[in-house]
């Protein structure tokens, strides 16, 4: 037990007394008159007071109470967070923008900077803060050049997520050089190596080579959709993502768990390759989250009348009824291996139960689930606010955010670094709560368009 959690039982005892005598008040026992033969101590039994004493009496002990009604809440959400009208949003980046004031400060290209990034301009777009969309910028000019040259190799399509900020840069600035950066990596689809069915392999490295890994998805599919959409090239784009969606899932699907596996190798020389599938022996939470959350976003792109729509919809019902099977019952979220909660060692993870939170609210929301997956949408998003709160230094902290994570064992997953205001889990986080968050701010969130216009 934490010394919070001792701190409520405590008081929570103390309270349940005090919620007593205020039901006493409001029946008429606690203030009647002494009747004859009453003794000292006798419950309802006052000696004679003026009433502006009992009515201040009353008084207290109702304040009381409601201090007891907000502590049963604090008891059962374990964090401040869920009962609050605090801006998570805007609390959370606000916090990273002081512990990194600097591109510098932020360091490399990578994926898991950019999905915060990108959870930072969907805050952009609501606050209007110039320093949020600054806060992009400066990042992404501390890699490129006035020529859109980028200061490493695209050899995995981890390198490729932050072509997301491209867009969105050339969309807020139109500042060439973000076009041109951004069709370098375009580019490097031409020549991208595959498996022998077209999957785009994880990396073009060799301890990479012929891996399809869940993850890969959302470092590469939205942003060639969007590509797409900005620069007329979405009749090459949407084909090839919705055929890379249905490989993937065709190689990493699990019928028996409705989940998928990380990730599939083709060669089957891994280790971890199953030897006559050829896939990982694990459900690893955050690649089925990737994957969920490319989904809801090619969809958002996709024409209605795609002939692959209606198959990449029924992949996002599959996901939902596993999520929804999956979810622990208690808190709300969803453990690092995602279908074995019982085994010790297992722990419940962040990064993840935002994701899957996020597909199943957009899923009702566009009308490709039915509205029940709200509620369960809404209880993991209950869960992830337990894992968020305001430190002694008035910056927020997120908690048990699973670390960049390769395909291994079940030891190996389950002794993963549980990392406080990791990326991941920030930017997870951030696009969960501007859709999920925003209807407590009096938001509503429009559909982003990737048209430069």
């Amino acid at each position: 037990m934490t010394h919070n959690q001792f701190g409520v039982r405590r008081q929570r005892r103390r309270f349940e007394f005090l919620l007593l005598s205020r039901k006493q008040i409001q029946s008429g026992v606690a203030l009647r008159p002494p009747q004859r033969g009453c003794r000292a101590g006798d419950p309802g039994c006052l000696q004679p007071h003026s009433k502006i004493v009992a009515t201040l009496l009353a008084l207290i002990i109702s304040t009381q109470a409601t201090f007891a009604s907000n502590a049963n809440k604090l008891g059962l959400t374990g964090s401040l967070a869920a009962t609050s009208t605090t801006d998570w949003s805007v609390a959370e980046v606000e916090s990273t923008i002081k512990r990194y004031p600097t591109a510098d400060s932020l360091k490399g290209w990578g994926y898991a900077k950019s999905l915060y990034l990108y959870g930072v301009y969907l805050v952009y777009l609501r606050t209007k803060d110039p320093r949020y969309l600054d806060h992009i910028k400066s990042w992404i000019d501390l890699h490129i050049d006035e020529k859109g040259t980028i200061n490493r190799p695209i050899n995995a399509l981890d390198c490729m997520l932050p072509g997301n900020l491209l867009l969105i840069l050339y969309k807020e600035t139109r500042q060439e050089k973000y076009k041109l950066a951004a069709a370098n990596i375009r580019k490097t689809f031409d020549t991208y190596p595959r498996t022998k069915d077209g999957g785009f392999w994880h990396a073009n490295i060799p301890s990479r080579q012929w891996q399809l890994w869940a993850d890969g998805v959302f470092m590469s599919l939205p942003f060639l959709a969007r590509y797409g959409q900005m620069f007329g090239d979405s009749a090459y784009a949407n084909d090839e993502v919705t055929k890379q969606l249905l490989i993937y899932y065709q190689h990493l699907n699990d019928p028996a768990t409705g989940l998928l596996w990380h990730a599939y190798d083709e060669s089957g020389a891994q280790p971890w390759a199953n030897p006559t599938t050829h896939t990982s022996a694990y459900h690893w939470c955050r690649a089925i989250g990737w994957f969920g959350m490319t989904l809801i976003q090619i969809l958002d792109i996709l024409p209605k009348n795609h002939p692959k729509r209606n198959e990449l919809i029924r992949i996002v019902k599959q996901l939902a009824n596993a999520y929804e099977k999956y979810q622990d019952p208690k808190t709300g979220l969803w453990y690092q291996v995602v279908d074995k909660g019982d085994v010790e060692g297992n722990w419940l993870e962040t990064s993840s139960s935002s994701m899957y939170s996020y597909m199943m609210w957009m899923g009702v929301k566009r009308g490709y689930l039915p509205k029940r997956y709200e509620v369960v949408a809404q209880k993991g998003y209950r869960g992830v606010m337990t894992k968020l709160s305001i430190g002694g230094d008035g910056m927020t902290n997120l908690i048990d955010i699973c670390e960049g994570t390769n395909v291994s064992d079940l030891t190996y997953y389950f002794a993963r670094k549980r990392n406080v205001n990791d990326f991941h889990g920030l930017g997870a986080f951030l696009i969960m709560n501007e859709e999920l968050g925003a209807a407590s701010l009096n938001y509503r969130p429009k559909r982003l368009s990737w048209k430069a216009d």
